[in-house]
């Protein structure tokens, strides 16, 4: 069989896995809750499947992450399976909420989630609103609030949360708010396009010190190329720097570019005690198949097929290896699997089965699913 149709079908029985009745858990037996980012990500593929079970499971986590949404309008991080209890503090899962939402509603012809969950929706909105407290219609975030955890450190106006913040102000139909992002980005000297790539984040200049983040950030960059933040010569400028970096070798794609090691002025001490320590490990320049999904997207979205294919390959020769257990992630520099200390199960990661089926089916339509 060919290796890519096997890894779909791989990727279905993954899933299939991490069915909970509360929604899709980030990956079995190792994560047991419900994350917003994971589970919305993760229905991005699910959802084209014709599996009444994964429709279900797209629905129990809107429905999962909606009831327990906080009094000021924060989705939850994570909902735990056990004790049905809520973390929170991260930016990205109400961001991914609402674009969750909005996706149901189209693969499914099925308004019904919509308007039953239009108050949070709009509360949802309004809080990540006030997250704006430069008024300058981009949200600020604190360092450790989002998907990336506490390595590397982010703050202030980061490139992931205005990709994904971009492409709700578009489902709500924004416009207004739409026209200053797109300004506020491209600042030549306040904003994140460095001419090649969108800089990791930014927030204050203080006379000729900057705080900035320099470093390439692969999933960010390519959601920006995805949801249409990046123009075409933006985009071209993304895809070609992945490519002179290497960055999508030996497999698509390494988090970030270049790792951060310890005589970087981006260092923090806490991190001997965080997975990232190590270069090219976990992520501090591991590669996270689920990024390689969205790097595929991107490839299509410049109609770039028959490199989309050509990753779309390499992808599944990644998530096959050792079992075709569809890992966490792997060496940035060998591609073997990596072990996480604290959790020594890694199989089954939920959102890379999900992308790799958007990927697949993307590459099969010539078109980007989303």
């Amino acid at each position: 069989m060919d290796i890519k149709k096997e890894a779909y079908e791989k990727a279905i029985k993954v899933l299939e896995k991490c069915i909970t009745p509360i929604g899709f858990t980030a990956a079995n037996p190792s994560y047991q809750a419900i994350w917003s980012r994971d589970s919305m990500i993760t229905s991005l593929g699910a959802s084209l499947v014709d599996k009444p079970e994964f429709k279900d499971a797209f629905k129990k986590s809107l429905n999962t992450l909606a009831d327990k949404q906080s009094e000021l309008g924060q989705i939850p991080n994570a909902v735990h399976i056990k004790d049905k209890r809520a973390d929170f503090a991260s930016i990205d899962s109400s961001l991914w909420f609402i674009i969750g939402e909005y996706i149901y509603a189209e693969r499914f012809n099925d308004k019904s989630l919509l308007k039953k969950h239009k108050k949070n929706i709009e509360k949802a909105f309004l809080w990540l609103r006030y997250q704006d407290f430069g008024e300058d219609s981009l949200p600020e975030q604190q360092p450790t609030s989002d998907w990336q955890d506490c390595f590397p450190h982010r703050y202030g106006h980061t490139i992931h949360t205005q990709a994904l913040y971009y492409k709700v102000l578009k489902l709500l139909n924004k416009k207004d708010i739409i026209r200053k992002v797109v300004e506020r980005i491209n600042h030549p000297t306040d904003g994140l396009w460095n001419k090649e790539f969108y800089y990791s984040y930014r927030w204050k200049n203080h006379n000729k010190h900057h705080e900035v983040g320099e470093w390439f950030d692969s999933l960010a960059n390519l959601l920006a190329i995805i949801y249409g933040l990046a123009d075409k010569n933006q985009s071209e400028k993304i895809l070609s720097y992945i490519k002179k970096e290497k960055i999508d070798h030996p497999y698509p794609v390494k988090t970030i570019y270049p790792c951060i090691k310890k005589d970087s002025k981006y260092w923090y001490d806490y991190f001997y005690d965080c997975e990232a320590e190590i270069p090219y490990h976990y992520i501090n320049g591991g590669i996270w198949p689920y990024i390689g999904g969205f790097y595929v997207l991107a490839l299509i979205k410049m109609k770039k097929f028959n490199e989309a294919e050509i990753q779309l390959e390499k992808l599944a020769e990644l998530n096959m290896k050792k079992d075709g257990a569809f890992w966490e992630w792997f060496n940035g520099k060998t591609g073997e699997p990596g072990i996480t200390g604290w959790k020594k199960d890694n199989r089954n990661q939920a959102w890379n089965a999900g992308m790799y089926i958007l990927a697949y089916e993307s590459v099969k339509m010539k078109k980007v699913l989303i």
